[in-house]
């Protein structure tokens, strides 16, 4: 192992795949095969939502911020863990490591706190259609969307700035493949509870409340959908819902497994291979679970296909 005495350590070293290997180059293939599709549908969805006027409402305009946030989920970890998986030595600053945490933090954060405002984009819709479009104009939309990201940006400084704050005068070798929370803080040379503590109620704040504010969503929208008398319509009222659902499932799933465990559970290579989900495919599933399950984008895409193939002058 690599020790740095009495110093401050000055850069990590990722060993996230040193078990692996013999398969690094089988994994750099297939991670950058992924990473490329992920950002070819992202591109794609968003650009089908900007050109096609008919998918100018909330529930696209999320899905298109979603994307922008899916794409650069993976850009800030994505290409460096493809390098790594080429060279000998996988290190990476100590500055960098905090800016790779706190935009990690943010983008994440961000991620939470919308999919909570597209569970009120649901609710709105089908509880209330009548003023849907007075409720969730452009503006609250908009507005939404920064409130999201105000909070990432709190919770993310905050925590970036606790960790970076402690003391590294020990080992800097990594047991992961990027700039995560729990593998940063076990090579801290000391750490007080109040600043776990803090990094855990700011965890609890961005998971939980975030959750709570769905479920309450979905409370009133399966209370809505009972009441409709046609199966076809409680069928057409919950399909609405169902990729919102299944995203948010997978997302607060892996988080909560992640950051909201007892310090005396962590295991690197659980959370490394919990990691790999959330940070290679939940970004290409994510949107294809949106985009492909919808009628009304398939036919949005395929008019954006024929304009392209055949403009009109």
């Amino acid at each position: 192992m690599e020790w740095v005495n009495e110093t401050l350590v000055r850069e990590f070293v990722f060993l996230g795949f040193s078990s692996l290997a013999g398969l690094q180059q089988l994994l750099f293939a297939v991670f950058l095969l992924v990473y490329l599709f992920t950002l070819g549908t992202n591109a794609i969805i968003i650009s089908t939502i900007v050109l096609d006027r008919a998918l100018h409402t909330p529930m696209y305009f999320f899905l298109a911020v979603l994307s922008c946030f899916e794409t650069c989920y993976t850009f800030i970890i994505v290409p460096k863990m493809l390098v790594d998986l080429l060279v000998q030595k996988k290190t990476i600053s100590f500055l960098g490591c905090a800016i790779q945490m706190f935009s990690f933090l943010f983008l994440g954060c961000s991620h939470s706190f919308l999919l909570a405002a597209m569970g009120y984009d649901r609710y709105v819709a089908i509880c209330d259609p009548l003023r849907y479009t007075v409720l969730m104009g452009h503006r609250v939309c908009v507005e939404l969307v920064a409130a999201a990201c105000a909070c990432g940006f709190t919770v993310s400084l905050v925590t970036t700035s606790l960790v970076f704050h402690l003391p590294f005068h020990s080992s800097n070798q990594l047991h992961h493949f990027f700039c995560d929370i729990s593998p940063v803080l076990k090579l801290a040379s000391h750490h007080s509870r109040l600043s776990q503590l803090v990094i855990f109620i700011l965890g609890v704040f961005t998971l939980i409340i975030p959750l709570l504010l769905i479920l309450v969503s979905y409370i009133h929208i399966i209370s809505a959908i009972l009441k409709i008398p046609s199966s076809v319509g409680r069928y057409k009222a919950f399909s609405t819902c169902a990729s919102h659902l299944i995203v948010v499932t997978v997302h607060y799933g892996c988080a909560s497994f992640i950051y909201l465990r007892p310090k005396s559970n962590y295991s690197s290579s659980q959370d490394a291979l919990i990691s790999v989900s959330y940070t290679i495919l939940t970004p290409l599933f994510n949107p294809m679970i949106y985009s492909l399950r919808n009628k009304e984008f398939k036919s949005a895409l395929r008019r954006a296909m024929v304009q392209t193939s055949y403009p009109v002058n």
